[in-house]
């Protein structure tokens, strides 16, 4: 029989879980099918998260001639195989997985014929096709990135995994089972159901055959079920907090534990961004790069990547400003959200907008910078709005005394326009 995995292939776009921004009502891959008129590509993103299914239903909804090929395997012989076949038949899509494996003669040898648009090439690669593609091929291609599955999506799959007749119909499960095999997935399609398939086979789904399925080793974080957003708080807090030692501790026991490193890396930006902030700018910039050099090198050399984004962030100084100042902006735009647009900050393409008035008076800064701070650029009811508000932690205490600044030009200008 089939592995699980292969037997819920989705069978069309609609199937397709996690890619809205590919597969949804106007995701790019869902408009080209309904366009007939499909784009060579590079499909990358983490293993499990469907780039085959994706060329499989491009390949079916196109009813094109369609051959996959591994570059693990295939050279310069076999692609000149396609191409003969690609000529006998007026056309060709070609699947090439692991794309990032052709060497620059191998990418090459393609280019014509995409430039030709006898062959149709979608790639497919877990690695970043910025890395490992040529410049001249990726000029070619529409890199499109696939994204790993939410623990939403995941449960959502497992769910139907035991209900739709090509997969396990009548296993009894627990709830908890599910969500916890969702959880340690990492983001994984093809883990989760390998993973259900074993559980299912000891009679039931449940927490012990779970964990049990997925070996103890990658799941010593979840002993209680909450362990691992436990251990995922923990390090975010101490992260917070400046304690670099017991940063570095929680995010060992992480990694040992088994979680997706690229989720820690994930956890690392949004601490860089909501607890850091404008304190330390280049905070999001390594931990973006973190992201980045993970994914290059993958385990465990990537993970000393990790290591350096968690100690850099302990030790920078942290600031929530943005954080609060998005929170009131939020709120801000909830509550008025019909403001008119002062004129003079309107765009004015036409005409009949000019007549109305849009775009009239403006003062741009860099011609008549007293004219700009005197001009109202807040809708008219709004003008004492406060939203940001620095701290004097690292870098934003020189934006707390450069905003003093501002904001005190802006009120003394305008109170002579006014007084004018």
């Amino acid at each position: 029989m089939e592995p699980l995995a292969e037997r819920l292939r989705p069978r069309s776009l609609d199937e397709v879980l996690g890619q809205p921004h590919l597969t949804g009502e106007r995701g790019l891959l869902r408009r080209m099918l309904e366009a007939k008129r499909l784009s060579s590509m590079v499909l990358f993103g983490p293993p499990g998260t469907g780039k085959t299914t994706l060329a499989r239903l491009l390949a079916e909804g196109m009813g094109q001639p369609f051959l996959r090929l591994s570059a693990v395997e295939a050279g310069l012989k076999e692609v000149r195989q396609a191409l003969e076949r690609a000529r006998e038949e007026g056309g060709l899509l070609l699947f090439l997985d692991e794309i990032h494996r052709f060497n620059k003669a191998q990418q090459d040898a393609l280019l014509p014929h995409l430039e030709s648009g006898l062959l149709t090439l979608i790639g497919a690669t877990a690695e970043n096709p910025a890395f490992f593609l040529t410049p001249a091929l990726r000029s070619r291609l529409r890199l499109l990135p696939v994204r790993p599955l939410s623990e939403g999506d995941l449960l959502a799959l497992l769910k139907r995994a035991l209900e739709d007749p090509r997969g396990l119909p009548g296993t009894p499960y627990e709830e908890a089972a599910l969500r916890l095999l969702a959880q340690a997935a990492g983001g994984d399609a093809r883990f989760a159901l390998n993973t259900l398939e074993l559980a299912a086979a000891f009679g039931e789904v449940s927490r012990e055959s779970v964990r049990e399925a997925l070996g103890a080793e990658r799941f010593a974080m979840d002993r209680q079920g909450d362990h691992f957003y436990d251990l995922t708080s923990a390090l975010h807090k101490s992260l917070r907090g400046c304690h670099v030692d017991a940063a570095l501790y929680y995010l060992a026991r992480l990694l040992k534990g088994g979680a997706d490193p690229r989720y820690v890396a994930r956890r690392l930006i949004r601490v860089a961004v909501e607890d850091v902030g404008l304190a330390d700018p280049l905070a999001l910039r390594l931990a973006v790069a973190a992201l980045e050099a993970y994914e290059a090198l993958g385990s465990p050399e990537g993970e000393l990547a990790l290591v350096e984004a968690a100690v850099y962030l302990a030790l920078a100084p942290k600031s929530n400003s943005l954080y609060t100042a998005w929170q009131e902006a939020e709120e801000a735009a909830k509550a008025h959200p019909d403001a008119p647009v002062p004129l003079n900050l309107r765009n004015a393409p036409t005409p009949l907008a000019k007549a109305q008035g849009h775009g009239q008076g403006y003062a741009y800064y860099h011609e008549d910078p007293e004219g700009s701070f005197a001009q109202r650029y807040l809708p008219e009811g709004l003008e004492a709005l406060r939203l940001f508000e620095a701290t004097g932690e690292g870098w934003e205490e020189r934006v707390r005394e450069r905003l003093k600044a501002l904001r005190a030009r802006f009120e003394s200008e305008g109170q002579r326009r006014g007084k004018g």
